[in-house]
């Protein structure tokens, strides 16, 4: 197998999309590689092609202006024969040799037919992003249980409401632009429960005040759900959900300072819908079997450590955006551009960007993370959240391990993070291979800790058709996408 381009990036988010788009402009060929139909990623999700002239989701998003720049950039580099675009492409493992690094995709274009892809380049950068981080609750398994960023991705991918009457809960301001999204759509929010207080900004408003954006564009949130009449109930969770065969109310309860439900708080509410989220999970996979050194992002999460150029410990290895730290899609446009400059640098390229723009995007980073630091710190997990957990509350979905398996494991087998529990339970070991609960089950067996997913080198399912097809994969690197 040939190289295929001078750099590889998997993830066509804000970060992927910038360090593609910068290193394209310092003459480098680069392959673009993306799970999703669309570029843009969970932050500039859309609808289909053919069905956003119907569907109206303009209002949901932010920086359309820098997208619709992006996206123009890559098209000219594509009709130059300059970006090889691979989307539906699902990246499954990365290997590392001498000579650079392999990409082993699964083309999923024409599903169900899977084609395998391997891709070459020198050099590597990686912008996975992030997924929402959960916390368990007695029936957080019943259908009509979201994510809060699952109901925000039917409402830009395809102006889909998941209920009419919808609950939200869990921490962090991407509770607000969900349930003003919905609301906006006709949808009755009955209620934001939000496990923190407003004080804890008011302790450390430094950060807040130095983001006039951040603080006007929660402002905008608070005005359309006032308009609406959704309340913002501070310091309560959602502790349980009920019903048969799907979501049919919820409990909610005001939390003690620890996080536990403050007893005779609890009170039930109808909804046919419920979005929880608890923050969100850098997605590593691809990076930790690769022995990048990880460090703590101060949020309960391991990220992957990099320079001031976003170079990791692993030489020709760039990463950007949330695998470095859960902070927005500014900071992941400036680390973009930053991990693009020293790609065009150690490759011996043209200076794109030039001093003061990177000397700008270093500034925009340092700022945004200490934004994101502040925001960590306002907007923790709850440490008394386990006592919302019943025994027979089921953690792992793929494989029905319970609350009550896991803390035998911890007190009766000594387990000490969720590796240790996957191997007494099997918790972690389904389909989802611990992506929804492997920080629930860390959290609850050791909280004091940063949580990162266990190494693994297939990060993603795949069958065995593909692995068969892994001979012919060099003459798929040389085939262009349709």
């Amino acid at each position: 197998m040939g190289e295929t381009a001078d750099l590889v990036v998997v993830g066509a988010g804000p970060a992927g999309l910038a360090a593609a788009v910068t290193t394209l402009a310092g003459g480098l060929n680069v392959a673009l590689v993306d799970s999703g139909t669309a570029v843009g990623g969970q932050y500039w999700r859309h609808p289909p092609d053919h069905a956003r002239s119907a569907i109206s989701t303009a209002d949901l998003h932010h920086g359309l202006r820098v997208y619709r720049a992006l996206r123009r950039a890559l098209s000219t580099a594509r009709a130059r024969g300059r970006l090889d675009l691979r989307l539906a492409h699902h990246v499954w493992s990365v290997t590392r040799d001498d000579d650079g690094f392999t990409v082993y995709a699964v083309d999923r274009r024409r599903a169900p037919e899977e084609t395998a892809v391997a891709l070459r380049a020198p050099r590597l950068l990686v912008a996975t992003g992030a997924y929402d981080r959960q916390l368990p609750f007695p029936g957080w398994d019943l259908p009509g249980v979201l994510t809060v960023g699952g109901l925000q991705a039917l409402l830009k991918g395809g102006g889909v409401a998941a209920g009419r009457r919808v609950a939200l809960g869990g921490t962090g301001p991407f509770l607000l632009p969900v349930a003003a999204g919905l609301a906006s759509r006709g949808v009755e929010v009955v209620a934001v429960c939000e496990a923190a207080g407003p004080s804890a900004w008011l302790r450390r408003p430094g950060p807040l005040l130095r983001n006039p954006a951040k603080w006007a564009e929660g402002a905008r949130y608070g005005l359309t759900l006032a308009r609406h009449g959704v309340r913002l109930y501070p310091r309560t969770a959602i502790v349980a959900a009920d019903g048969t065969d799907r979501v049919s109310s919820v409990r909610i309860a005001s939390l003690a300072p620890d996080g536990s439900p403050r007893p005779g708080t609890e009170r039930r509410v109808e909804v046919d819908a419920v979005g929880v989220g608890w923050g969100f999970t850098p997605q590593l996979d691809l990076l930790v079997p690769l022995g990048c050194q990880l460090t703590d992002s101060g949020d309960g999460n391991a990220v992957v450590a990099v320079d001031t150029g976003q170079r990791t410990t692993v030489p020709g290895l760039y990463a950007a955006g949330e695998v470095c730290g859960v902070g927005g899609a500014r900071l992941s446009l400036a680390e973009g551009r930053l991990a693009a400059g020293s790609v065009l640098a150690d490759h011996g390229a043209a200076p794109v960007p030039g001093r003061r723009r990177l000397a700008a995007a270093r500034a925009t980073v340092a700022g945004q993370r200490a934004f994101a630091r502040a925001m960590a710190r306002a907007h923790p997990i709850p440490p008394g959240w386990a006592k919302w957990l019943t025994d027979d509350t089921v953690l792992c979905r793929c494989e029905e391990v319970t609350a009550g398996a896991v803390r035998a494991a911890r007190a009766d087998c000594g387990a000490s993070d969720h590796r240790q529990v996957k191997q007494l339970t099997r918790a972690g070991m389904g389909w989802c291979q611990g992506r929804t609960c492997g920080p629930a089950v860390h959290c609850l067996v050791a909280p004091h800790r940063p949580y990162a997913p266990t190494e693994r080198l297939v990060a993603t399912p795949v069958t065995l058709g593909v692995l068969a097809d892994l001979d012919d994969a060099g003459e798929n690197t040389r085939r262009s996408s349709t």
